[in-house]
């Protein structure tokens, strides 16, 4: 049977570990072909260890495990021009682009009035300058095959305001802006723009962040803006994943402009 991307080519940043190799996994198992790239380099103001280039190499050998092509680049989505050529690159390669996941992120803890101006810029350059350049980079290749589909990383911080992660949370609602502007610019071009929004996921960044607990402790009556509603903690990635590859597929023909939660709950308590 074809799979459900079956002939399709996605492009996904942040594709070395986590939930970007996830997303390339699941949608590689549904047929597509992968783009993926990914900085392998750790972040001064960043608390857990970054991607490596073993990690990126790792995601090629599993895709190539399930019969597909895929492109792989160190690339800084903080470097729009990078961006361009490992797109053009990769489409040189793989013969076209249908599917844009701009996946790539980083995550801090701390109070207010600790954000250093290098954790801000380095959070909003990164998961929302960030998203921004991979659609730039990434669009011109869409409407070259017609139309296709954009998938935004956002989270449960970009539909409510977590405590002690104000970056973050600044940067993944600004993601929520741009994908609602360009779901109606880029519709005439039949690209559909969409957000998903996860609560916390089993990944080195999800259960990477120290610090939480004590911020929270000072002022427990926070700590259940946290709580999901379901009975679990954390999601897996491929929970996630299989909330991108709907989005990915024809399924969602006419799904645009949709934030879709993978939250367990968490952003209706």
């Amino acid at each position: 049977m074809p799979g459900r991307v079956a002939g399709k080519v996605a492009f996904i940043t942040g594709a070395a570990r986590g939930q970007g190799r996830s997303h390339a996994i699941r949608l590689a198992e549904e047929g597509a072909d992968i783009i993926a790239v990914d900085i392998c380099a750790d972040y001064p103001t960043v608390p857990y260890p970054m991607a490596t280039e073993a990690d990126l190499a790792e995601t090629a050998k599993q895709v190539e495990a399930l019969g597909r092509r895929i492109v792989t680049a160190r690339v800084d989505v903080r470097d729009l021009a990078a961006l361009r050529s490992a797109v053009d690159d990769g489409v040189a390669q793989l013969g076209r682009l249908d599917i844009v996941c701009a996946n790539a992120g980083i995550c801090t803890v701390q109070a207010w009035d600790e954000v250093t101006p290098q954790v801000w810029q380095d959070t909003l350059d990164t998961n929302l300058t960030g998203v921004w350049n991979t659609v730039v980079a990434a669009v011109p290749h869409l409407i070259a095959a017609g139309g296709g589909s954009v998938i935004c990383i956002s989270s449960t911080a970009g539909i409510k305001g977590l405590p002690y992660l104000t970056p973050y949370v600044a940067a993944k609602h600004g993601v929520v802006g741009v994908a609602r502007s360009l779901a109606n610019e880029l519709a005439s071009h039949r690209i559909r723009v969409n957000t998903v929004h996860p609560t916390g996921v089993d990944t080195p960044m999800g259960t990477g962040l120290g610090g939480l607990e004590t911020l929270l402790g000072k002022d427990p009556k926070l700590g259940p803006i946290f709580m999901n509603t379901y009975p679990v903690e954390i999601v897996e990635p491929r929970d996630v994943s299989n909330a991108v590859l709907f989005l990915a597929s024809d399924e969602s023909r006419y799904v645009t402009g949709l934030e879709l939660t993978v939250d367990a709950g968490n952003t209706i308590r």
